[in-house]
């Protein structure tokens, strides 16, 4: 599985006094759609975790096209760029319930040992859940 689809709900908070979604928080409607992407395959950021990997962004960019609203219902589409190394990289498309291309959206991740705090080789069973 190399694409994922994850459904939400735009909540009150996320909103600024307009009732349009504030900017900061499409980091964590692409969040959302990388972790259900990882459980979609087995996979969870607490047992990356507790196999001694954690996974930091670092780089990330957003182009907004329309404004999200206060209770509209959101498709995050998290797709796999290419076969996962040191890196791991997603690009995104969130799109409204009238299919409304609201933004898109590119992040990189870092794979990177816990215990030397130095970056590592994507994890074995992430690759055969790849199918890679």
């Amino acid at each position: 599985m190399k694409k994922s689809l994850t459904k939400t709900r735009v909540r009150y908070s996320e909103t600024d006094q307009m009732g349009v979604v504030y900017h900061g928080n499409y980091a964590q409607f692409f969040e959302l759609g990388r972790t259900e992407w990882l459980r979609k395959l087995g996979v969870t950021y607490k047992d990356m975790e507790i196999s001694g990997i954690m996974l930091p962004v670092i780089s990330l960019n957003c182009r907004f096209i329309k404004s999200a609203k206060y209770d509209d219902i959101l498709t995050i589409e998290t797709i796999l760029i290419k076969k996962p190394l040191v890196k791991i990289e997603f690009d995104y498309t969130i799109t409204n319930q009238n299919q409304e291309l609201i933004c898109t959206g590119n992040s990189v991740l870092a794979f990177m040992d816990m215990k030397t705090n130095k970056p590592t080789k994507c994890p074995e069973y992430l690759l055969t859940s790849l199918g890679f």
